[in-house]
């Protein structure tokens, strides 16, 4: 245990969120999400396994140390729905509230295609699975900077 670290930030997933740099994507990903392919294909060839938890929950810990970046347009993106893009399942929207309070501002979540998401994260820099087994609760979020006083 640390002081004022979550207890859910495994040491793995401690060193994943501290080794990534500005611009760096975390793919923070649901229990369907095929992660252990995806992951050998990332810039760290790691994957961090979260079974107990939802993505909800997951997404909370991250960043709660995991400042998100705001010099680009989508620093935060989810799987569409196949078939129908405009479709906010239950966990993006319980996501996307984790996302808002981290940043203290409502954040815009951009929509991927599924194909499309499957290849951007394989260009993140490793992937974090959450035991959720709820459909599209698969997100890329791009970290940003913590700037200097």
């Amino acid at each position: 245990m640390l002081k004022g670290i979550d207890p859910l930030l495994t040491p793995d997933l401690l060193w994943i969120l501290r080794a990534m740099g500005h611009g760096d994507d975390l793919a923070l990903v649901d229990a369907n999400f095929p992660a252990e392919a995806v992951a050998r294909e990332t810039v760290s060839s790691k994957i961090v396994r979260l079974p107990g938890l939802s993505v909800a929950q997951a997404a909370r810990a991250v960043l709660s140390v995991l400042p998100i970046d705001d010099f680009v347009e989508d620093p935060v993106r989810r799987m569409e729905v196949v078939g129908d893009a405009t479709v906010i399942p239950t966990v993006q929207r319980e996501v996307k509230a984790e996302i808002d309070a981290a940043a203290g501002r409502p954040v815009t979540v951009h929509g991927v295609e599924r194909f499309a998401f499957y290849a951007a994260a394989k260009k993140s820099f490793a992937v974090v699975q959450a035991g959720d087994a709820r459909a599209y609760g698969c997100f890329l979020i791009r970290k940003g900077v913590i700037l200097a006083e």
